[in-house]
């Protein structure tokens, strides 16, 4: 299959000196996440404020939560995942060449080339697009309608909750509309192939996000896990649901009053995945300082915290995160 990514030729010699040492398939507990109807917002202000409680309650004790109603159609969503078959079943050097969408070079990505350690192999593909840039796709109409179609409602859904879990912490909601716009934010369309050892490798590595607000539609295939309480968690998929997980950048803002918890995405052998994430972030220099006090992080601009994690990846090969950012009597009383 020539649309595959060279995963076995790249890992090959990581596989034959680890593949026996390796087994990523820790238990995975059963748990429902909780759910939130946003159709409850228009109905009286008993159900508007309860619907408002769970979700800020949720962000607070899960980090995660699904949301229905949410205003983005079973036909947009089923429109998208058969435009995202079609474009990845494109030739690997096709993708990777960039031109067939007229995109920039950082567009497409798939696993990770570099790695160097076992723990670094990912068995995935993507493609990561700011929101202006789609606009640019010249062939395939299709796809770029359907994507434009499905960023139109996704992202000022995203705006609506972030408005809600702000006003619940008493952060001005125009802190985020002077500092995030369609210029920062992006999509990432997924692809996870059939592996031909689950155990041993992930769809994509257990991570948090560096954004404020990330909104995921995963398919019924499933295979996203949250790490809860020392345990995975398996997000059961639900068709009529969107997934939605705080940030680190939410985490720092509120103060840790919001948690930006790891996820994770396991490999299947037999079947392949795809999900689509929009990633609600500030620009660049959008400093990021929580207004509560005693902070607990040092302020920061995104740039900043970008930065600092390429850095801790290439040399330490973890992002490290938040942790880089706390006030040092702070870390020293929390841990």
């Amino acid at each position: 299959m020539d649309y595959e990514p060279p995963f076995l030729e790249t890992y090959k010699r990581l596989l034959e000196e680890n593949a026996d040492d390796v087994d990523v398939s820790e238990k995975c507990e059963s748990g429902e996440i909780p759910v939130v109807d946003l159709g409850r917002l228009s109905l009286d202000e008993s159900e508007r404020e309860e619907c408002m409680r769970e979700m800020t309650e949720a962000a607070r004790t899960w980090g995660f939560f699904q949301v229905v109603n949410h205003g983005v159609s079973q036909e947009t969503l089923q429109s998208l995942r058969c435009e995202l078959i079609q474009v990845f079943r494109l030739s690997f050097a096709n993708k990777s060449q960039h031109n067939f969408l007229n995109l920039p070079a950082t567009t497409y990505r798939w696993g990770n080339p570099s790695a160097t350690n076992f723990n670094q192999i990912s068995w995935s593909e993507a493609f990561h697009m700011f929101l202006p840039d789609i606009s640019m796709i010249q062939q395939h109409q299709t796809f770029r309608s359907t994507i434009e179609a499905f960023a139109s409602v996704v992202a000022p859904l995203a705006e609506r909750l972030v408005q809600i879990l702000a006003q619940k912490l008493n952060i001005k909601f125009s802190y985020f509309q002077e500092n995030c716009s369609a210029h920062s934010s992006f999509l990432r369309l997924n692809r996870y192939p059939q592996c031909p050892f689950p155990s041993k490798v992930f769809g994509l590595l257990p991570h948090t996000d560096s954004s404020f607000l990330t909104i995921v539609h995963q398919d019924h295939i499933g295979g996203l896990q949250l790490m809860k309480d020392g345990y995975w968690v398996g997000i059961k998929p639900n068709p009529q649901a969107l997934v939605v997980n705080i940030g680190d950048l939410f985490q720092a803002l509120s103060n840790d009053s919001y948690i930006s918890v790891k996820h994770r995405v396991v490999a299947a052998e037999k079947e392949e995945r795809f999900s689509m994430a929009y990633f609600y972030n500030p620009s660049k220099d959008a400093m990021i300082e929580s207004p509560m006090t005693p902070p607990m992080y040092r302020k920061f601009t995104f740039q900043e915290y970008r930065k600092q994690t390429e850095k801790d990846v290439k040399e330490t090969g973890d992002k490290v995160g938040l942790s880089r950012f706390l006030f040092v009597e702070t870390y020293q009383e929390k841990f």
